[in-house]
C-alpha cells in the first residue's frame, strides 16, 4: 500500500507544472516589474559588481539566460528583462520597432540606477541591443551579439532570401487566429529547424515557453516583433549613417551549425572592434544546446574589460 502511494506521488510530481519548467533562476535573483516607456517590463536582478544586461530573443524569454546569469552573478550585477510583449512583461498593441524597445532598456537601467553596462544579446535581443548601443554608446562597455542578423545592416537583403526565414513575413490577424491554441506546434518548428540537435531543446523547456507564448497578447507581440523589421532596417541604416560604427569592443558569436562566422561578418559593417566566436556543435539555441561553451566564451570576453 505504502509503495503504491509513493509510486502515485512520484507520478504526480513528475507530471506537475514544476517538472515542466526551464532551468529556474537561483534564489539570489529577485524579480521586479518596472514601468517605463508606456509598458511594464518584467526584470530579474541578482549579483553584485559591474552591470551586465542579458536580452533574449524570439521563441524564448529571459528565462533562457538562467545558467549564464547564475555564473555572472558571482561578480556582476545581472539584469535580465523580458522584452515588451513577451514573457511576463506587459503586452502593448505596438511599439515593437527596436528603437522604441531600446527605450525600454534605457528605462530599466534608469530605474535600477545603472549608468552603464555590458550587453549580452541573442536573436531579436541583438536588434534591441544594437538600437540601444548605437543611440547610447556611452552606456555600453562591451557588447556580445549571438546568432541573428541586424535589419538593414550588411548582407540583410541576402539573409531575407533564406527560405528558413519564412516567418519574418508571417503575421497579421488571420495568422494569429491560425496559431491560437496551437502555439506549441508553431514554436516546435523553430526549435527543431534552428537547432543542430532538436532533442537538446528539452520537453520541459518547450512546455514552459509554449505556455508563456499562449498568454493573451503574446503571439500578437511575437508577430509584431517581425513585422517591425522593415522599419528597423530603415532606422538602422539612418543610425549607422548618422552615428557611425560602434567603438566599444564587440563579440559576435554564431552557432557552429547556424550563423557561425557570418555573425562577425555582419557586425563588421556596424562596429569597428569585432571579435569572432563560434559555439561548437550548436545551432541557433545556444543556451539550450551548449550553455557551458556559451557561458565560458561570454565570461572570458567580459573579463577582458576589467
Amino acid at each position: 500500500m505504502i509503495r503504491s502511494l509513493i509510486a502515485m506521488l512520484t507520478v504526480l510530481v513528475l507530471c506537475s507544472p514544476a517538472a515542466a519548467q526551464a532551468p529556474p533562476f537561483s534564489s539570489a535573483f529577485r524579480t521586479q516589474e518596472i514601468a517605463t516607456n508606456g509598458v511594464t517590463i518584467h526584470v530579474r536582478v541578482g549579483g553584485k559588481g559591474p552591470a551586465v544586461v542579458l536580452l533574449h530573443g524570439y521563441g524564448e524569454t529571459g528565462d533562457m539566460w538562467a545558467p549564464m546569469a547564475a555564473d555572472l552573478a558571482r561578480d556582476h550585477t545581472v539584469i535580465v528583462p523580458d522584452l515588451r510583449g513577451l514573457g511576463l512583461s506587459s503586452k502593448p498593441v505596438g511599439g515593437f520597432d527596436k528603437k522604441t524597445q531600446a527605450g525600454d532598456v534605457a528605462g530599466v537601467m534608469d530605474a535600477l540606477k545603472i549608468a552603464k553596462a555590458d550587453l549580452v544579446t541573442h536573436d531579436i535581443g541583438n536588434m534591441v541591443g544594437y538600437a540601444f548601443a548605437v543611440q547610447h554608446p556611452e552606456r555600453v562597455t562591451r557588447f556580445v551579439l549571438i546568432d541573428a542578423p541586424l535589419p538593414g545592416v550588411g548582407p540583410w537583403e541576402e539573409v531575407l532570401k533564406n527560405p528558413l526565414l519564412w516567418h519574418f513575413r508571417f503575421g497579421g490577424p488571420d495568422m494569429e487566429r491560425l496559431v491560437a491554441g496551437r502555439e506549441r506546434i508553431y514554436l516546435d518548428r523553430f526549435w527543431n529547424e534552428f537547432s543542430a540537435t532538436p532533442a537538446a531543446f528539452t520537453e520541459g523547456s518547450r512546455e514552459h515557453y509554449a505556455k508563456l507564448y499562449a498568454m493573451p497578447g503574446a503571439m500578437h507581440s511575437g508577430f509584431m516583433q517581425f513585422a517591425a523589421f522593415d522599419r528597423d532596417a530603415i532606422d538602422n541604416t539612418a543610425l549607422l549613417a548618422a552615428k557611425g560604427k560602434l567603438d566599444m569592443p564587440v563579440l559576435a558569436i554564431g552557432g557552429e551549425k547556424s550563423f557561425g562566422p557570418m555573425m562577425a561578418t555582419v557586425m563588421r559593417f556596424a562596429a569597428s572592434n569585432v571579435q569572432e566566436g563560434i559555439i561548437p556543435g550548436s545551432g541557433h539555441w545556444i543556451m539550450e544546446e551548449n550553455p557551458k561553451a556559451t557561458g565560458a566564451i561570454v565570461r572570458a570576453f567580459l573579463e577582458r574589460g576589467k
